[in-house]
């Protein structure tokens, strides 16, 4: 049996994204996005109840500030106390975890999808999604943008404006593009 498209873009394969059913996806996920985003905040709370249910899992301790952009939704993943500021973009096409205690500053973004480089498969929408992981505890500075593949340990910092394209250790402070470790915290 020939795998859905979707069932391609969870198992990290190639696959197209101009298909009707991940089509469907990224339009119930920008209705719920719609809704947190124009949702008075007395009535939103921490997060429009529309975006809950779109998520993988959150924790109900989450905190979303508006605006806010996914692309599905359902390949997010969060921890108790995350944090994401006002303009932050996921684009879940890849399983994104942030773990407890996470903050991730204004105008945040996260890409998982990497397009293919071939120009004629480019523009037949062939991409591949690559997951992103970021550990308990970590902070990352306003307008720094996470690559897909990349893992963010446990208690590291990202810098405001940096680009990560490769992993950073537990504990490390990185910033730049691309980012670099700067030095190792001691406590």
């Amino acid at each position: 049996m020939t795998a859905s498209e979707r069932d391609k873009m969870a198992a990290g394969e190639w696959y197209s994204c101009l298909v009707d059913e991940l089509e469907a996806l990224r339009m119930t996920a920008r209705v719920a996005v719609h809704r947190h985003n124009t949702m008075p905040p007395v009535e939103r709370g921490t997060m429009a109840p529309a975006l809950r249910a779109l998520f993988g899992a959150v924790a109900d301790d989450v905190f979303i500030e508006a605006p806010f952009h996914c692309s599905y939704g359902i390949n997010i993943h969060l921890g108790a106390r995350v944090y994401l500021n006002a303009g932050c973009t996921i684009l879940d096409s890849g399983r994104v975890t942030i773990g407890a205690g996470a903050m991730l500053g204004p105008n945040v973004q996260i890409y998982c999808a990497e397009h293919h480089r071939d120009a004629v498969l480019r523009g037949q929408g062939l991409e591949v999604a690559k997951p992103v992981t970021i550990g308990a505890d970590v902070w990352i500075g306003g307008g720094a943008i996470l690559l897909g593949g990349v893992t963010i340990g446990e208690g590291a910092i990202v810098g405001a404006g940096s680009v990560v394209t490769k992993d950073v250790a537990a504990g490390a402070v990185v910033a730049g593009n691309p980012a670099r470790p700067l030095r190792r915290r001691t406590t």
